[in-house]
């Protein structure tokens, strides 16, 4: 699922008439309740608030009945599956996750227009298939990182002569994981100041492991689904995250850190070094929500010892429930969330949008905000870099057997080498109970 922007930007058709929404008739929807289950977090709720102008427009109530991260979201929708609780319509997808679900979510496509399906970059809408099925309709929410940092410590002189003096070399946004490790340990100052965070369990973890060892020229996965990441590339990789542990230069808490634990965690003004979601560019530099506004630097992710830049990749957005009793409704309602107004309000805090029109929308208001025009340019250059999760139902399932191995080695419980051994082989023996290979 890569993502051009470049060609996202030329394939939309300048002055095109898009729908705003699926046009619905007042009160169409009257009396219906929809329960839905969507995914938690500060970021997204300037979204939620639109449902409102929804229920007012089509008569219907949304019951939101679980607001919680998409780990968590992950582990109740298989509970669902397996007892059959399926009486919610929406709920929050992501494309990491859809392909564990090939019977929870509806074919979208017989509600919807084929002209308002054709709005979307259809590297997204391909992303948001499984099979010929559309069980999602992408929002402004594509992710793939860029590095942001504290552009105070790198115009320091003092730092400059100081790092220059140990490390050999000018102190400058690092381009190389190598360059983001030795700035890391020389900026930290604990307890009260580190130079890095990363996430350090679940999908989260894994992913950022799957990432740096694609960088460092290696696999997770060989062509038939079995494991490849104990090698030489997959031991580089994640000697990466143990250096940094063992030298302090993260927080002692990192290995229960999640995404929103690392945005609040930056936003604090207490790490200088941050591989990060475009969906907090506008929180970072937003005075009432961080302390380090106004000292936001962003620049595109770095590269590995194989020169290829980090670039895990995915996009969230929002599905209907094959159990759904009102599936026009639930799809007039993920229509509106991701509509080009929708999308337009997520983009302008700095999420990707995941439409054509609105990516015109971006750049024209970035023209005069220089700020939101470095966020823009080192996300270009992070997406030309893109790929995506895995594309095999077991992912998560994977996952879910690889992380703790990873923090054994973290935390010192176990070697690099075992570590990777013991994943390698848990993963070998699920694939293999599931009937992969």
């Amino acid at each position: 699922m890569r993502l051009s922007v470049q060609m996202a930007l030329k394939g939309a058709t300048a002055g095109a008439a898009l729908f705003a929404a699926l046009p619905v008739s007042a009160g169409e929807f009257d009396g219906i309740t929809l329960q839905a289950k969507l995914i938690g977090g500060q970021q997204y709720e300037a979204l939620y608030a639109r449902i409102a102008e929804w229920e007012a427009d089509t008569g219907a109530t949304v019951e939101v009945i679980s607001k919680k991260n998409h780990f968590e979201l992950d582990k109740e929708f298989k509970s669902d599956l397996a007892a059959g609780t399926l009486g919610w319509c929406v709920g929050s997808n992501h494309s990491s996750f859809a392909s564990q679900y090939p019977s929870l979510y509806t074919d979208l496509t017989p509600y919807l227009t084929p002209e308002f399906i054709a709005e979307y970059v259809p590297s997204n809408v391909a992303a948001s298939k499984i099979g010929d099925a559309l069980v999602m309709l992408p929002r402004a929410q594509f992710d793939v990182s860029a590095l942001y940092y504290l552009k105070s410590l790198y115009e320091d002189e003092g730092n400059q002569s100081a790092f220059k003096a140990e490390y050999g070399y000018d102190l400058a946004p690092p381009d190389t994981w190598d360059q983001y490790k030795d700035q890391a340990i020389f900026f930290t100052d604990a307890p009260n100041f580190y130079g890095t965070q990363y996430a350090g369990k679940d999908e989260a973890i894994v992913g950022r492991f799957y990432e740096m060892v694609i960088a460092e020229g290696g696999q997770l996965f060989n062509d038939d689904w079995s494991p490849a990441f104990n090698s030489d590339a997959g031991k580089r990789a994640l000697s990466w995250f143990v250096d940094l542990y063992k030298a302090g230069a993260v927080p002692p808490g990192t290995t229960s850190y999640l995404w929103d634990d690392l945005g609040q965690g930056f936003a604090s003004g207490t790490i200088a070094l941050n591989l990060d979601w475009p969906g907090w560019a506008g929180f970072f530099n937003g005075e009432d929500s961080s302390k380090a506004a106004g000292d936001v630097g962003v620049i595109v992710q770095p590269q590995g010892s194989a020169g290829i830049r980090t670039g895990w990749s995915g996009h969230h957005g929002f599905s209907v429930t094959e159990s759904c009793d009102h599936k026009d409704a639930a799809a007039s309602l993920v229509a509106f969330l991701t509509n080009e107004d929708s999308q337009k309000l997520e983009s302008s805090a700095g999420p990707l949008p995941t439409r054509t029109a609105v990516w015109d929308h971006v750049v024209e208001q970035s023209s005069s905000d220089p700020y939101r025009s470095e966020v823009l340019v080192a996300f270009q250059q992070a997406a030309t870099h893109a790929f995506p999760a895995p594309q095999t139902p077991y992912w998560i399932e994977a996952t879910n057997v690889i992380f703790p191995e990873l923090q054994a080695a973290i935390l010192g419980d176990k070697t690099v080498d075992e570590a990777l051994e013991t994943a390698a082989e848990a993963v070998d023996e699920m694939m293999q109970e599931n009937g992969v290979y």
